[in-house]
């Protein structure tokens, strides 16, 4: 379920060429933590698999991009070079070495492979909200959301047998945080992404449209990790979902709305605005009314260690941020709340950014996503929001406090749930 996967396929076949698959790693990449890096490697051992058994060689090399893989083109003869897409600074980087590096008669294509409708098509400038785009990816989704053809098991090998990966070196190679551990409840790998899909069909989608909002419910899809580390095609999880609309009609367009509409809007801002992580990304009125109240006093005001070890006097707020560090993931409406309350018990709305993206990446298992930025700054900056009536400290940006969430669902359960070890 790959597109640039695909792409590269059809162009092996035409030219009867061996076809290869490379993944670089790197030793270490933003504030990603084992829990990460073993995630993917696990996920990758899954498709080193599935490739042998369609014939094509996977080859895991140890190293950034531009240092290893113009090195691999030259000496394995390689005729063209197909790469996938992320819209973050890094990635868009890594790219742009390569390409400088490469031979000169070696093409380079890009497909955005996991967004469905692709990025600079879906819109060529950053759209102000979800409202503006909304039209735009539905009028274009005919067109994009199809079956993908199949992979086919490829009739041309290369000359000589590939080295087989020494997985064990790889982990030892990494510069990673190794105390933040993996997590039990998700087991990474297309086979198992799938496995989840087909559970939130069958037990959860029901109830996606009413519940989604509570997190005591199990409503949500929780297929986040594997659409990050691409395990699991979003566009295959919505031709999937969209079998079932005659039956859940509601909860249907809801997954849409979020897992098209919203994440493709994430994509758009980070491509689009290369402050995505920043406060100077964020709207002029958002950044005037924040500068405005910058100065105001805090009710409370925490340092990064206390809210990393949900030691505030919010029990909900604890409640969450240990939810995330236990089991890499929080819950999408308490993700709101956690950082809104951030910018209320900081220093400066620039540390309640700071600091909210850092725990996000740390550990969350879909953290380092276009998603998770841009949620940090509709929760902090108002992106993609409106101005709403002014108070201190957050001036027009969107209020959350606890009372509401006590109106929403039952805060004391959750609470509960996810009480300090003592």
């Amino acid at each position: 379920d790959n597109w640039a996967f695909l792409y590269a396929q059809r162009l092996a076949l035409k030219q009867e060429l061996p076809l290869r698959v490379c993944f670089c790693l790197v030793p270490k990449f933003l504030d990603a933590t084992i829990r990460h890096y073993g995630f993917m490697l696990k996920g990758l051992q899954e498709v080193a698999k599935e490739c042998a058994e369609l014939n094509i060689p996977f080859h895991l090399l140890l190293g950034y991009a531009k240092d290893v893989l113009p090195v691999f083109v030259v000496e394995h003869d390689v005729g063209g070079l197909v790469t996938d897409f992320c819209p973050l600074r890094l990635p868009r980087q890594w790219v742009e070495d390569v390409r400088e590096r490469l031979p000169e008669d070696v093409p380079f294509a890009q497909v955005d492979a996991h967004n469905i409708v692709p990025c600079w098509v879906a819109s060529p400038k950053q759209e102000y909200s979800a409202r503006t785009i909304r039209g735009k990816i539905h009028a274009q989704l005919p067109e994009f959301l199809t079956e993908f053809p199949p992979v086919i098991r490829h009739p041309y090998p290369p000359s000589c047998p590939t080295e087989p990966i020494a997985w064990e070196a790889c982990y030892s190679s990494l510069q990673v945080d190794r105390t933040v551990k993996e997590v039990e409840w998700a087991t990474p790998g297309t086979a198992a992404g799938l496995a989840v899909l087909q559970s939130f069909i069958t037990e959860r989608l029901k109830s996606f449209g009413s519940h989604r909002n509570d997190p005591n419910k199990a409503a949500l899809s929780n297929l986040s990790p594997w659409f990050h580390f691409g395990q699991v095609s979003t566009q295959r999880a919505i031709l999937e979902v969209q079998k079932h609309r005659d039956k859940y009609k509601e909860s249907v367009d809801v997954f849409v709305e979020e897992a098209v509409v919203r994440r493709e809007l994430a994509e758009n801002f980070c491509y689009y605005n290369e402050n995505y992580d920043s406060m100077q990304g964020a709207y002029d009125w958002a950044q005037t009314t924040l500068k405005l109240h910058a100065k105001d006093k805090r009710p409370f005001l925490y340092k990064l260690p206390e809210l990393e070890q949900g030691k505030t006097h919010d029990p909900l707020w604890n409640a969450a941020q240990l939810q995330m560090v236990q089991e890499g993931k929080m819950h999408g409406f308490l993700r709101m709340y956690w950082a809104k309350k951030i910018l209320e018990w900081t220093r400066s709305p620039e540390e309640a950014l700071q600091f909210a993206i850092y725990l996000n990446d740390r550990y969350e298992l879909d953290g380092r996503d276009p998603n998770g930025y841009v949620g940090c700054l509709w929760s902090i900056c108002g992106i993609h929001d409106q101005g709403w009536a002014e108070r201190a400290i957050f001036g027009k940006i969107r209020y959350m406090n606890y009372a509401g969430c006590k109106r929403k669902f039952d805060v004391a359960q959750f609470e509960r749930r996810y009480a300090p070890r003592t």
